[in-house]
């Protein structure tokens, strides 16, 4: 299976695991978790017959590693970008000195003046990898890469969690973290 034909099965499972479980019928439990034989079902019954294998596949290749397996492979659920009540269980985390921000730069003024906004999702999203964050920018309009003092705003008793693809949470960037270094 190419990237072609698993990019829309994949954004169909963003959606179902991160925004909008109901769609299908599904709720998600403890952790975001839903269990695999219950989402084959749910898609089936929605239209979107999706066979095990091809869910594997779909994890296994997805290059943002959006979605994850229980360690016994029975769950599955999105790593992060939730819209719906959730508790992913990730544990406060020291980040890396310096963590990157892609945007728009249309929503340049308004970031250097409030900060990064977790808006309608559980948390602020960041990466140790620029390309990864101006690919992110890219799909909004022309891109600009922001840098957050990481270290300063974790001395500042601000909390950052890491997911297992190496995205990076916090639930706002204040202003004063920021700085433009690609506009």
């Amino acid at each position: 299976m190419n990237e072609k034909q698993r990019k829309p099965i994949s954004k169909s499972l963003s959606y179902v695991l991160r925004h909008r479980p109901d769609t299908i019928g599904l709720e998600l439990q403890e952790g975001g978790w839903v269990d695999v034989p219950v989402l084959l079902d749910a898609m089936e019954r929605a239209g979107k017959a999706l066979a095990l294998e091809m869910l594997q596949t779909i994890v296994a290749e997805c290059t943002k590693q959006r979605f994850e397996f229980s360690s016994d492979g029975s769950q599955i659920r999105a790593r992060q970008g939730h819209s719906v009540e959730v508790d992913l269980g990730y544990e406060p985390t020291a980040p890396p000195p310096v963590l990157y921000h892609g945007t728009a730069t249309r929503n340049l003024d308004s970031i250097l003046a409030d900060g990064l906004m977790k808006r309608n999702r559980h948390h602020v999203h960041l990466s140790t990898n620029k390309e990864t964050m101006i690919q992110v920018a890219m799909r909004h309009g022309k891109p600009v890469l922001l840098a957050v003092d990481a270290a300063r705003m974790n001395a500042a008793g601000c909390e950052f969690y890491v997911t297992g693809n190496d995205i990076w949470l916090t639930d706002h960037v204040p202003p004063e973290y920021l700085s433009v270094i690609e506009h």
